[in-house]
């Protein structure tokens, strides 16, 4: 009895303290708020489709998707979506099964994405330049049994076939293209398609085949707190590859939380660039989810890398919004033609996935006349936790921003992760709200790594300034410690992208005999730039203390990098080894 009350007056003690400690938050973060922000909103318990469909009824002349000058109405949208689910239903698929989009950002992508989820699917994100092989270690662990993929990627998928893949449906291209650039379409391909052709077996499908069906398939009731709608991979917070379980109500609420950070002005009727690929939880949230809740048109790039194709879409199309990734925005900047182009529609951009440059920022916002606002967010948190204000007079450059609606975050001592931190102390960043997932997928200790007492551990060493801002000092796993000292890369990466010369920088830690480790950094020049390693370290030692300053200095063509345009630090750390 005694161990009982005991823990009774406990929990009571920790619910006063914890209580104690949201208010002081809440009040701190309301003063740092733009005016139009709600500390709290209110978040319905609804599911993701059901979204589309209350778009649909509101806005069904509206312009839903933007693919190539071939346009499809909310209205549109939602019947295609709706046969979709019926022809899937009729394969098979019941509440609770997995199916795997290995798409590009194409029409097919969305409308199975709602299908799959208005029969209480699961929805398993898988890269489209996935191998065989990584694709057999995602469909073993997921234990998703149909395959989306374009007709490009079939060779990768039917090896798997019948050990992993039951059903495989094929989309191509030119089904969503006008009429005559279809054709040309086809005639560029053809050299390719004659190597890539679609087998005539009973468990492959086309996507037209089940644009046929008629019957009508209601929604399949879910619980929205609990049921699975999305499964991202992810390296988490210990690098080993595992799925973040993202619930209806976690991608719902997050779609919510980004919608009260737009101004009134962009909150509806507006248009988004959605080049950042959809299979990554950062595009499929702001590219996707946000306009969808918006009612908003969405304007298809299929390759985040085709940046030609990204300044063409701008300058015809002219989007107000652009969610993306600095690689992308430095892309656009340093682009030959970029100055043919009339890219000053865009009024915001909404930056993630790898911090933001002051100087990229700067350079973009002057291109634009618009602003780009750095945000910070996990697969685990669906992915937004926090944002910048998008009002200049607010926002501070350099900081990810304060949490969104809804959201609770602190500091917590490296060591142990128990001692909350004050203000410039850093520590690892922990979160507490709606959009934080509910566990990694059939990994019990991964969960319990991550998710303590309802907080989510990121991984991530941070510090909060007074007024509410977080700031991202580095990732917890790519910190040096050199000669007793921690070292921050991103720090290094900061003073190095301020040299006149350097276009890209990337630093990590190598093995040193003496000091443990020392600091290694990885420099792209800008075209027709020479330097030396002198010169760049002589740089360094301007802005950085001596043990900071990187010790050695490789000049490369170019960095290794994601589809989503984040620096592949694993890669350079195996090449140094």
């Amino acid at each position: 009895m005694r161990k009982t009350a005991l823990k009774i007056i406990c929990y009571f003690m920790f619910s006063i303290v914890m209580a104690s400690f949201e208010e002081q938050l809440d009040s701190l973060m309301e003063k740092s708020y733009p005016k139009w922000v709600k500390r709290h909103v209110e978040i319905p318990k609804i599911t993701v489709y059901s979204i589309l469909e209350d778009v649909a009824k509101k806005y069904p002349d509206r312009i839903a998707i933007d693919f190539f000058s071939k346009k499809v109405s909310y209205s549109e949208l939602k019947k295609d979506v709706d046969m979709v689910a019926s022809s899937l239903k009729s394969m098979g698929l019941a509440r609770g099964d997995r199916v795997s989009l290995m798409l590009p950002n194409i029409p097919h992508y969305v409308i199975f994405f709602y299908a799959v989820l208005k029969l209480g699917g699961t929805v398993v994100q898988t890269n489209p330049l996935y191998t065989t092989h990584e694709l057999e270690s995602q469909l073993s662990d997921s234990g998703s049994r149909i395959v989306v993929t374009l007709d490009d990627f079939i060779n990768k998928v039917t090896p798997l076939h019948p050990s992993l893949v039951q059903k495989m449906i094929v989309v191509r291209v030119e089904d969503f293209l006008p009429s005559a650039l279809a054709f040309l379409y086809s005639a560029s391909k053809s050299a390719k398609r004659a190597k890539v052709k679609v087998p005539k077996e009973s468990w492959i499908y086309s996507f037209k085949d089940m644009l046929s069906s008629e019957d009508q398939v209601g929604e399949e009731p879910v619980n929205p707190e609990t049921h699975p709608a999305l499964l991202q991979y992810t390296g988490g917070t210990t690098g080993v590859p595992k799925a973040a379980l993202l619930t209806h109500y976690n991608l719902v609420a997050n779609a919510y939380q980004i919608r009260e950070w737009i101004p009134e002005d962009y909150r509806s009727g507006i248009s988004y660039l959605s080049a950042i690929p959809f299979f990554h939880v950062y595009g499929m949230m702001t590219a996707m989810l946000v306009p969808v809740l918006q009612g908003a048109k969405i304007i298809l790039v299929p390759d985040p890398r085709d940046t030609k194709m990204i300044l063409k879409s701008m300058h015809k199309s002219h989007p107000q919004a652009f969610p993306g990734i600095p690689a992308m925005y430095h892309s656009i900047l340093n682009h030959r033609d970029v100055g043919k182009y009339d890219i000053k529609s865009v009024k915001f951009c909404m930056s993630g996935a790898s911090p933001l440059p002051e100087e990229l920022q700067k350079n973009f916002e002057n291109a634009t006349n618009g602003m780009i606002i750095e945000g910070y967010g996990l697969s685990e948190t669906s992915p937004v936790a926090n944002i910048n204000p998008m009002d200049v007079s607010l926002r501070k450059i350099g900081s990810i921003g304060l949490p969104v609606s809804n959201t609770y975050e602190k500091i917590m001592d490296l060591e142990t992760g128990t001692k909350e931190l004050g203000p410039g102390e850093i520590g690892e960043l922990v979160i507490k709200g709606p959009q934080v997932m509910s566990g990694y997928w059939n990994n019990v200790k991964e969960t319990d790594i991550a998710l303590r007492k309802g907080w989510l551990y990121t991984g991530d060493i941070a510090k909060m300034d007074e007024n509410g801002f977080f700031y991202i000092v580095d990732r917890k796993k790519d910190m040096i410690i050199a000669g007793g000292y921690n070292i921050y890369p991103q720090e290094v990466e900061e003073i190095l992208y301020k040299h006149p010369k350097v276009s890209e920088a990337a630093v990590i830690g190598v093995n040193d005999p003496h000091r443990g480790e020392t600091v290694k950094a990885y420099i792209v020049l800008k075209p027709n730039e020479t330097a030396t390693s002198e010169e760049i370290t002589e740089f360094c030692k301007q802005y950085l203390a001596k043990y900071k300053v990187p010790k050695i200095v490789e000049f490369t063509g170019e960095l290794p990098k994601s589809l989503v345009g984040k620096v592949l630090k694993r890669e350079l750390r195996n090449k140094s080894a």
